[in-house]
């Protein structure tokens, strides 16, 4: 190996997410990024069987995935290093962005307990989710408990499930994991010598470890199984390596022996450091399937609703997060309705004013996470049966995906200096204005790799600091953060009106769909008709 002292050193980020994963490797002192690269499961492992990303015909709301497609995507990643000229022996440390609550049950001998792991988008444990929440008095004892309530996609109720349907299968397994937990195990080594360890991050979107407590919830492991701890590696901080990349992979990939593995984190946690969202009053805003909201705060904030997740940051704070599961789902429908392209999208909203003249769509098309309601539907308010016309329909969309984001957002600390975007409905222009105004917010999507770009970052970050480096995240993440300066969006001071009393209309009929007290959704209603009827 070349006497590397004097050259740059490389860090790699990667992001294993539910349907593809990615590899972004960059250069810190040069500013620039390396190298970009990624593996689609669907297309690119067709062995697998999976339809976006897990196993298809396994029964409605069952949704796994198995672990070795995520090893054998990551194995032709780095295998590619060479070919695409990155020098793999420069790379000084690995991070690792893992979709967030999927549980890996590890045998002893390092085989998989269990063949598949259940994912973040898995809802067959519902009835897992009440048991546990009875067996500790209630929604509110929960969330004293974890920060968090039990959901159907953290990975305590998969836990129970594990236990209470396959129970050979649990008293198999010597290693439970979240997804970058296990992806770390096997790059430091996997059964020869791999590391067992968690981070706060990922760990606090267990629903079995409190984020403000920093510790396990001793009434809930107890509803699961006593001997739960066994099986639960321990929690070490997020800011630090925990040991060097394996032997034999070092070997196979040309990767230097004392190459870093990273604590790792949560795609959430990752997501927000790669769009420079590591300091309060930043608010990053991922468009994608689903929809998130997420900030930074020094201190812990639990929702005593549990609307709010409740997580830790990468870096020793703490990440608030709203999630709604309806997003581009509505949106892509209504381009396929009408067969629009995004740009006639656009081009059709500007047909109707903002508020839409009373027109409201709730868009829960399959239930809907925040607010918790998994057998919601969409609702449809002030339309006319000559209405459901392309214009009226595309602003209700529009509006009613934004407007269902901004009511959870509401229980968040924090008033936005800046809202970051992300995903791929940050490209549109209307949607970019849309939640700029309703937010009140100045709006500018970020461009780059999201969640492996922020690995990468993190990489960089950890690495310098433990070699007595102390440069700032800050000037790490700088070059790689770039900030989409010619679609940035303000509030439209002509708009505000409007989409105040719209705000006002969505929040009454959400919360009237509840069985919940509040506005007269109607009378509202009529007041915003009058407004935007001469508009």
């Amino acid at each position: 190996m070349p006497d590397d002292k004097h050259v740059n050193p490389l860090f790699a980020g990667l992001d294993v997410s539910t349907q593809s994963c990615k590899l972004v490797v960059i250069d810190p002192d040069a500013g620039a990024v390396r190298h970009v690269d990624r593996v689609d499961y669907d297309r690119d492992l067709p062995h697998y069987g999976t339809e976006e990303g897990a196993v298809a015909g396994l029964g409605e709301g069952v949704s796994e995935s198995d672990p070795r497609m995520w090893i054998e995507a990551i194995e032709l990643l780095l295998g590619r290093l060479t070919g695409a000229g990155v020098p793999a022996q420069r790379i000084r440390c690995i991070s690792v962005s893992g979709q967030q609550h999927g549980l890996v049950a590890l045998a002893s001998d390092g085989s998989l307990a269990r063949p598949r792991a259940k994912l973040w988008n898995d809802f067959s444990t519902a009835e897992e989710c009440r048991i546990l929440t009875e067996a500790v008095g209630g929604p509110e004892a929960m969330i004293a408990e974890v920060g968090n309530s039990q959901r159907t996609g953290y990975t305590a109720p998969k836990i129970l499930h594990l236990r209470r349907h396959e129970f050979q299968n649990y008293e198999r397994a010597q290693t439970l994991f979240v997804v970058h937990n296990y992806i770390n195990w096997y790059l430091s080594g996997g059964r020869d010598g791999g590391v067992a360890v968690m981070e706060p991050g990922d760990t606090s979107g267990m629903a079995l470890w409190h984020p403000g407590r920093g510790r396990w919830s001793q009434k809930v492991i107890g509803a699961i199984d006593p001997a739960l701890p066994d099986k639960l590696p321990p929690v070490q901080p997020a800011d630090r390596t925990i040991g060097n990349v394996g032997a034999g992979l070092a070997a196979r990939f040309g990767l230097p022996p004392d190459c870093r593995i990273d604590a790792g984190s949560g795609d959430n946690m990752y997501g927000a450091l790669g769009t420079g969202n590591f300091e309060p009053g930043i608010v990053t805003v991922s468009l994608g399937t689903s929809g998130t909201a997420c900030t930074i705060l020094d201190e812990p904030f639990i929702d005593p609703t549990g609307q709010i997740a409740a997580y830790c940051d990468s870096t020793g704070r703490y990440l608030p997060l709203l999630c709604v599961s309806n997003m581009a789902n509505g949106y892509n429908t209504v381009l396929e309705e009408f067969q629009l392209s995004h740009e006639e999208f656009d081009d059709t909203v500007q047909r109707t004013p903002p508020g839409n003249r009373g027109r409201v769509l709730v868009p829960w098309y399959e239930g809907e996470r925040t607010p918790d309601l998994p057998l919601a539907a969409p609702l449809y308010l002030g339309f006319a049966l000559s209405e459901f016309e392309p214009e009226t329909l595309c602003r209700a969309v529009l509006e009613g995906h934004v407007l269902n984001l901004y009511d959870g957002f509401t229980r968040m600390p924090v008033v936005p200096r800046e809202i970051r975007l992300t995903g791929g409905l940050s490209s549109s222009a209307s949607w970019c204005q849309t939640i700029a105004d309703i937010f009140e917010a100045e709006t500018v999507p970020v461009q780059g790799e999201g969640a492996a770009l922020g690995a990468a970052i993190h990489a960089a970050w950890v690495w310098y600091r433990e070699a007595g480096d102390e440069r700032p995240l800050a000037r790490v993440a700088a070059p790689f953060v770039v900030l989409d300066e010619a679609r940035r969006k303000r509030p439209e001071p002509e708009h505000r009106s409007a989409y105040g009393l719209l705000k006002r209309l969505f929040q009454a009929l959400s919360r009237r769909a509840r069985g919940l007290d509040g506005e007269d959704p109607f009378e509202l209603r009529r007041d915003l008709v009058m407004l935007t009827s001469t508009r």
